[in-house]
C-alpha cells in the first residue's frame, strides 16, 4: 500500500481509519504524518488522543465479556471530553473521528453480547446511546422508544431519547421528555452523553452560577423552567397530584431538619413546587392557594421567586 506524504491526505486517512474502528493503522498514519510535519498541531492532538484511546483499550484485552468491554469504554468518554477540552483549538474532523471510533467499538461490543433484535430495555437503552453518538438517529430513536416503553419512568432512558429528539430538531418532544426525566430524578440522568445544543447550553449556564455535582444536576430543571427549555407541560394524573404532595411534604420536613443536604433538597424542593403551580393554574385552582405555594419558592429563594413571577 502506497503511503501517501501529504499531511492533509494523511490525516483523512488516519480519520477514516477510526472510523472503521482501526485505531493501530490510525496511528501508523499520524506517526506518518507527524514525521513529514512535526510541529503541526493537529497532528499532534490526534495522535494524543489515540494514544490516550491505546492505553484504555489495551485494558480492555484482559475482559472476556462484550458487554463488560463496551460498558468500560463508555466509561472513559466522559474523561475523554475532559482531555479534550485541554487543547483550545476545536479540531472537529479529529473529535468527530474519535466520537465515531468509541461509540462505534462499543456498538459492535454490545452486539456482539446481545444479537438478537429484541432484547431487553437496559442492553436497548446501550445500544441507542452508541446509535446516537455516530450519527444514526434514526435507529437510535427506535432503540430508545423500545427502552421506554418497557420502562416508562426510567430518567436516564427519558433524557437520552430526548436528547435524540433534540439532535434531529423535534424540539417539543425533547423539551417534554427532558422535563419528564429531570422531574423523575436529576440523579439519575447521565448528563456525560447527552450532546444536544439545547442541554448542553442550559449546563453551562447552570454551572456558571456556581454549581457543579449533584446539586448542578437539581438545580437543571429550574433554570430549565425559568429560561424556557423546560416549558412544554402536560397536566399530571389524580395519583400523580397526590404522589407531588407528598412527596412536597416530606422534602420540606427534610430540609428543615437536615442542613448538610439543603443544596440538593432546596432546588429539588423548588421544582415541584412548579410543577404543583403549573397543575394549581391547569384546573383553575383558587389563587389564594397558589399563592400559598409561591410564597414558598418566595421564602425559599427570592431571586429565583422573582424570576419565576416576571
Amino acid at each position: 500500500m502506497t503511503v501517501p506524504n501529504d499531511v492533509a491526505t494523511l490525516l483523512a486517512d488516519a480519520y477514516d481509519k477510526l472510523k472503521s474502528a482501526d485505531l493501530p493503522t490510525s496511528i501508523r498514519l499520524l506517526d506518518t504524518a507527524l514525521s513529514v510535519d512535526f510541529e503541526n498541531e493537529e497532528v499532534l492532538f490526534a495522535l494524543t488522543c489515540a494514544q490516550w484511546w491505546r492505553e484504555r483499550f489495551t485494558r480492555t484485552e484482559s475482559m472476556h465479556n462484550s458487554f463488560e468491554k463496551a460498558d468500560f469504554v463508555l466509561s472513559q468518554w466522559k474523561s475523554f471530553q475532559a482531555f479534550q477540552r485541554r487543547t483550545q483549538n476545536a479540531f472537529e474532523p479529529a473529535r468527530y473521528a474519535f466520537k465515531r471510533f468509541v461509540f462505534g467499538s462499543a456498538l459492535a461490543w454490545y452486539e456482539a453480547a446481545a444479537p438478537c433484535e429484541n432484547v431487553d430495555a437496559e442492553t436497548a437503552l446501550r445500544l441507542g446511546r452508541c446509535l446516537k453518538g455516530m450519527g444514526d438517529f434514526r435507529k437510535a430513536v427506535e432503540r430508545l422508544e423500545a427502552a421506554t416503553n418497557a420502562r416508562k419512568d426510567d430518567p436516564e432512558t427519558l433524557a437520552e431519547l430526548a436528547d435524540t429528539y433534540a439532535l434531529v430538531n423535534e424540539t417539543r418532544v425533547s423539551k417534554a421528555l427532558f422535563r419528564e426525566a429531570f422531574f423523575i430524578n436529576p440523579q439519575r440522568v447521565n448528563l456525560g452523553f447527552l450532546e444536544s445544543t439545547m442541554i448542553e447550553r442550559l449546563v453551562e449556564s447552570v454551572a456558571a452560577q456556581g454549581f457543579n455535582g449533584p446539586e448542578l444536576a437539581e438545580w437543571l430543571p429550574v433554570y430549565g423552567c425559568l429560561s424556557g427549555v423546560f416549558n412544554v407541560k402536560r397536566e399530571l394524573k389524580a395519583a400523580e397530584v397526590g404522589r407531588l404532595k407528598q412527596s412536597i411534604y416530606e422534602l420540606e420536613n427534610e430540609a428543615g431538619e437536615n442542613a448538610e443536604r439543603r443544596g440538593v433538597l432546596v432546588p429539588r424542593l423548588m421544582n415541584k413546587y412548579f410543577w404543583l403551580v403549573d397543575h394549581m393554574i391547569n384546573v383553575k385552582e383558587d389563587r389564594a392557594r397558589i399563592d400559598e405555594v409561591l410564597l414558598k419558592v418566595r421564602i425559599l429563594d427570592p431571586g429565583i421567586y422573582r424570576q419565576y413571577v416576571s
